[in-house]
């Protein structure tokens, strides 16, 4: 129905059955029926904003300048006819449209090629909004990171400015360097199966990866990969194994930022682990908080006051009718190594060094109590700072200040692009069962 409207409709009558481009194509007169996929596709965009920016411009075209205009209109219309896996599934009716807008401009007319031009921009504007939508799965710790809605004037202008309007539509829709490489394996797997039908892990997954940021320095932590990846201005700069949580501690997504490293790091201890562990330990071996150097506190807070070892009732403890804080001093036995990144979050997961580096050989990795393990915490420390933090003091709890705080996302990503194709994952915590249904893509 849609691709049927689309070759009997003029492109800007097309867009103009969206209310929300309506001022940007039909000006007066009666809007036709509004087919409801259509509308359902098209995401909120501020009205006018077309016209706006095309008044600030005195009509100057945006993408049909510098006879770069059949180029980004190709390039436009690739670009929507795979636009179902980037979250517009309207996408391919929008690449017919813009194709019979691209052809009427090539008669040279100005009427068709300001039609054009705003057509492409008002499709390139529920483009960009689908890429950018905010994905549920995500908690977003740092409320600075939290997608804001499309600014729809700073988008066009930012295509105005490019030198070429084709390789800009191109840098913006490869998103980031994690998603690029899944998107087109997802779309060579659809073209050889000829189904048009995507699986919804895979659909779950590309919305995942368009999570993380197009742009700057920041951390991906891949709780289903059980690996780090440090990113820099869209290319890839390190990798390394982590360790994360097991099924019953999940390791959980989220995006926050790190503003600091801490040297010689306490350990808190669990307080499931202290009942399940140290406490047995403590009713065997009397001295057993020494030889591991534990120390027992009022709680977790920032000023807690140190408690008598000998005041607990351990048994109590062991039983679960008692709760007793423990943290353990920096030493070759502390389980957060020299070096620790804390960073904002409710769940109080961090990325640490470990004195555990035999795990690494393991694969899964999912043995932490949701907090992730650094395969080599010190190169992540280098690549964050630009040199190896030290301290001059050997006292707990050194905290040295980044640069500027570097976003870190812990995401989860059962499908990744290998070589070209589509690889499964394993999926450890079960989030990929609650995948939605397969996504029709034409």
């Amino acid at each position: 129905m849609l691709r049927k409207l689309a070759l009997s409709m003029s492109p800007l009558a097309l867009l103009a059955s969206s209310p929300l481009l309506a001022a940007d194509a039909a000006p007066s007169g009666p809007a036709p029926a509004v087919p409801v996929a259509f509308q359902a596709a098209l995401p909120p965009l501020p009205t006018g904003a077309v016209d706006e920016v095309m008044a600030r411009r005195r009509g100057v075209p945006i993408w049909y300048r510098a006879g770069g205009g059949p180029d980004a209109a190709a390039t436009l219309s690739t670009t929507l006819r795979r636009a179902a896996l980037d979250g517009l599934p309207t996408g391919p009716d929008l690449a017919v449209a813009v194709d019979v807008a691209a052809r009427d401009a090539a008669s040279g007319d100005p009427a068709a090629i300001a039609k054009a031009d705003r057509l492409m921009s008002a499709v390139w504007l529920a483009y960009v909004a689908a890429l950018r939508a905010p994905y549920s799965g995500m908690t977003y710790s740092d409320p600075r990171l939290t997608p804001r809605p499309v600014n729809a004037a700073v988008v066009l202008y930012q295509a105005s400015a490019a030198a070429s309007p084709a390789q800009h539509l191109a840098q913006v829709a490869s998103v980031n360097p994690i998603y690029a490489p899944l998107r087109d394996a997802a779309w060579a797997a659809l073209q050889a199966s000829g189904t048009g039908r995507l699986d919804p892990r895979i659909a779950e997954n590309l919305a995942r990866a368009r999570a993380l940021p197009s742009s700057g320095k920041f951390v991906v932590v891949d709780a289903a990969a059980q690996r780090l990846t440090m990113i820099d201005n869209g290319r890839i700069a390190d990798s390394m194994k982590v360790i994360v949580g097991t099924k019953e501690s999940q390791t959980p997504m989220l995006a926050s930022t790190i503003w600091y490293a801490t040297l010689n790091p306490y350990w808190y201890v669990p307080t499931d682990l202290t009942r399940k562990t140290v406490a047995t330990r403590m009713l065997k071996d009397s001295g057993y908080l020494k030889t591991k150097q534990y120390e027992v506190i009022s709680d977790f807070g920032l000023n807690p006051t140190m408690v008598p070892p000998e005041s607990i009732d351990w048994k109590a403890v062991s039983a679960g009718t008692k709760t007793v804080y423990l943290r353990q001093l920096p030493g070759k036995d502390n389980s957060m190594g020299q070096i620790k990144f804390p960073f904002p979050n409710d769940t109080g997961v961090y990325l640490h060094d470990t004195n555990l580096k035999a795990l690494f050989a393991q694969n899964p990795r999912t043995l932490s109590n949701g907090c992730v393990r650094l395969e080599d915490a010190q190169r992540l420390a280098r690549w964050l700072f630009g040199t190896t933090p030290t301290t001059t003091s050997t006292a707990p709890e050194q905290h040295v200040r980044l640069p500027a705080g570097v976003p870190v996302y812990m995401t989860y990503l059962t499908a990744q692009a290998q070589n070209g194709q589509i690889a499964f994952l394993s999926d450890p915590y079960g989030r990929d069962g609650k995948a939605v249904p397969r996504v029709a893509v034409r």
